[in-house]
């Protein structure tokens, strides 16, 4: 089997997934409009356990415009390192999204992403045109339940499915800092697509031999991804943010060709970091 170019998308997994993005906020809250610029970094870019074979890092500045508590748009650079390029700018991704709370019972977030890739960009999620996603949070003392949906549109359009468990401890350590950890598991879902080339033979007919060609046709298989534990810890001082998310990600269902590990998808059980900071203007 030969992988179809990967659409997959970092940059989603790593600024809003349903448990980072459901805490990162929690220290501050306004009605007002607000701007926020912070940068992060990433020990071990992957998505779902999948790398490229340069097990690259990344840096990203992060600006955000909330005109709500709840609607938003931001826009994140994105910059790669690994042994062949050094800082390398790939291309700026674009999100706007809404986020909901109903009385501390349920929370959503509704979000559309637009990539804008350099033409020569060598990030395998580069075939990325847009994506959709909506996922909803059920809240309670003990567990939060999360699950969702979303849609990748390229030349074709992946389907993905994501359900969670998290829990949340919040302690304010004075008036001006509050700590907040999310102890979080997720198992992520989603279409992989690829084609098959195999050999047909065709039946003989009399004294007339049958035949013998290549097909090669397109499929579409929808499995589990992979499955993730996460501890993302925010720090709130006044209207700074400090992030600190150690992750161990298990990939599964990885597309292999036999003997020809240039076509095959890598991945492997990994422990990667996240570190980002942000201040509210």
């Amino acid at each position: 089997m030969k992988p179809v170019k990967n659409i997959f998308f970092i940059i989603t997994a790593l600024f809003i997934s349903p448990g980072v993005f459901a805490q990162r906020d929690s220290t501050q809250s306004t009605d007002n409009a607000q701007l926020k610029l912070g940068v992060y970094y990433n020990s071990h870019l992957n998505y779902y356990g999948r790398t490229d074979s340069f097990h690259s890092s990344g840096f990203f500045p992060l600006a955000e415009l909330w005109f709500t508590k709840n609607i938003y748009i931001n826009a994140a650079p994105v910059f790669v390192n690994n042994k062949t390029q050094n800082f390398k700018y790939a291309g700026t991704i674009a999100t706007a999204g809404l986020q909901f709370r109903n009385e501390n019972k349920f929370a959503g977030h509704f979000y559309v992403v637009k990539p804008f890739y350099q033409s020569h960009s060598e990030l395998v999620q580069s075939a990325l045109k847009w994506q959709a996603a909506v996922n909803l949070t059920w809240l309670n003392e003990f567990i939060n339940f999360t699950a969702g949906g979303d849609l990748k549109f390229s030349d074709k359009t992946d389907y993905g499915a994501t359900a969670g468990l998290d829990h949340i401890f919040r302690e304010q350590l004075n008036s001006h800092t509050v700590l907040v950890v999310n102890p979080s598991a997720y198992a992520y879902a989603g279409t992989q697509q690829f084609t098959k080339t195999y050999l047909s033979k065709s039946a003989g007919f009399l004294l007339f031999p049958g035949s013998e060609q290549l097909v090669t046709e397109s499929a579409r298989k929808f499995s589990i991804l992979s499955y993730e534990l996460s501890v993302p810890v925010i720090l709130g001082i006044n209207k700074c943010q400090f992030l600190l998310t150690p992750a161990y990600t298990l990939p599964q269902n990885l597309i292999t060709v036999e003997n020809r590990p240039d076509l095959s998808e890598r991945g492997k059980e990994m422990l990667y970091i996240t570190l980002g900071a942000k201040i509210i203007l």
